[in-house]
């Protein structure tokens, strides 16, 4: 079942976006995905500085 989340403090670091927002459980997650087509990266983090850190360190293998 998909999660229903309501993102805030959205910011955008190359291709890669990064929101807040809550898990089902009610804590804190930092989201990094990247926009580009056919990439598929995403991940949570428990901090916004690591989803940060992923979002510049982001190398997209497609092209």
């Amino acid at each position: 079942m998909p999660a229903n989340r309501r993102f805030r403090n959205v910011t955008r670091i190359g291709p890669v976006q990064v929101a807040t927002s809550y898990d089902q459980r009610g804590r804190e997650k930092h989201t990094a995905a990247c926009t580009a087509p056919r990439c598929g990266f995403s991940t949570d983090y428990d901090s916004r500085a690591a989803a940060e850190l992923a979002a510049n360190t982001h190398r997209c293998p497609v092209r």
